[in-house]
């Protein structure tokens, strides 16, 4: 693999940094500040853009039909469209709202999702705000989603707005939990925070063939399935995204946004989505890293998003194909299945390196899951809950 083309937006920062020669410290740290920050909005509102017109044809595609195909080649210029719709829309702000409350809402999910975006490694030494303790800022900041949250059915001054808010804040807590406590064994097993020592930990290839992730334990395994799925719902997807479920509740702690503060709210939903699917792949996938040696070749950016791209596939592939959750089944999904399965993780991470993290430590680790994971299968067996159901038609 070429250096320089693995290394060309590192080097093209540095020769606009170049021009700053004899300037104070303050003022180069800065403008390299302002060159990730802008660079960042820049990638991921491009992404944005074409993952919104990407989801709609390839769902469009799953369910047997076309799906945008008018405005430009192919139908790719439907999102510029629909940017200059939600600009001249009228911002409709109702009479007794809370007009601070009701705008600061967008804005604060919307900069969370970004600041979250900073301490993901993207590449070799391509991580825009190293921190040592990336992980708990990258936590840290989403759980002020919440808040914006409230603060959008709160300041709206609508029930159904404030019903909307205190579903997805409860859903959103509940899987909070096992997305949080799934992380920890990587933590455990690493020893640090820092996201460019977790990728770093993972590196090489056992047997010369299989890649070090830690997907490939079974411990890791089981703790990407659990941080997926709860990254579906924090990100408010199907089949959970019951906050937002037009069929129950109006359109959640939105109803009473349009125009450019509703794009603002759809917005920040991607961005979190590629956040938690960029820091799954960080975690779990091996980062920037190449699944195979002979392939090594490809700059290290091609690697993290390509398996980026693979996951936000997955989500729109399971939107296309699940139908909505209840409420209920959620909550206790999160409670009675997620939580202790996430805490098993950590267990059998804990066993895996004490025996040694070889194929010993494998077995163990996968012993230790087999085990609770038939238990919780076992009391939770919902057949026996409920009598079978009996269908009559009038003939």
């Amino acid at each position: 693999m070429s250096k320089s083309i693995d290394q060309i937006f590192i080097s093209a920062k540095q020769w606009l940094l170049s021009w700053l020669t004899g300037a104070p410290d303050w003022v180069i740290q800065v403008a390299s500040s302002l060159i990730n920050i802008f660079t960042l909005l820049a990638v991921f509102l491009t992404l944005f853009a074409l993952m919104s017109v990407l989801e709609r044809k390839i769902l469009g595609r799953i369910q047997n039909r076309y799906g945008p195909n008018r405005v430009g080649p192919f139908g790719l210029l439907q999102p510029v469209a629909d940017g200059i719709k939600m600009l001249i829309k009228e911002d409709i702000v109702p009479a007794r709202a809370d007009k601070i409350v009701h705008f600061l809402a967008p804005i604060l999910i919307a900069a969370a999702a970004v600041l979250a975006l900073g301490v993901i490694p993207y590449g070799r030494n391509m991580t825009p705000f190293t921190i040592d303790g990336g992980i708990l800022f990258f936590f840290a900041v989403g759980s002020t989603t919440e808040l914006a949250v409230f603060m959008a059915g709160w300041g709206s001054n609508n029930k159904f707005s404030m019903l909307g808010a205190m579903r997805a804040i409860a859903q959103m807590i509940s899987y909070e939990l096992p997305l949080i406590i799934t992380v920890l064994p990587v933590v455990m097993v690493v020893g640090s925070l820092n996201p460019d020592a977790i990728v770093a930990a993972q590196n090489g290839y056992a047997l010369g063939l299989v890649p070090r992730w830690f997907v490939f334990t079974p411990w890791g395994a089981t703790a990407f399935i659990l941080f997926f799925v709860s990254g579906l719902v924090e990100s408010n997807r199907t089949p959970f995204d019951v906050p937002e479920g037009e069929s129950e509740i109006v359109a959640g702690h939105m109803t009473e946004y349009s125009g450019f503060k509703y794009a603002t709210f759809f917005m920040a939903e991607y961005i979190g989505m590629f956040a938690i699917t960029g820091l799954a792949a960080t975690l779990f996938l091996g980062g920037w890293h190449s699944p195979m040696r002979a392939l090594e070749f490809l700059p290290s950016y091609v690697w993290f998003f390509a398996k980026l791209s693979a996951l936000l596939f997955v989500y729109i592939w399971l939107r296309g194909t699940l139908p909505r959750t209840r409420v209920d089944q959620i909550m206790n999904f999160a409670w009675k299945f997620m939580l202790p399965m996430a805490f098993t993780c950590v267990i059998a991470a804990a066993v895996w390196h004490y025996a040694g993290r070889g194929l010993r430590g494998w077995l163990w680790s996968l012993v230790v899951i087999a085990i609770v994971y038939t238990a919780l299968s076992i009391l939770l067996d919902a057949r026996r809950k409920f009598a079978p159901r009996t269908y009559r038609f009038a003939e």
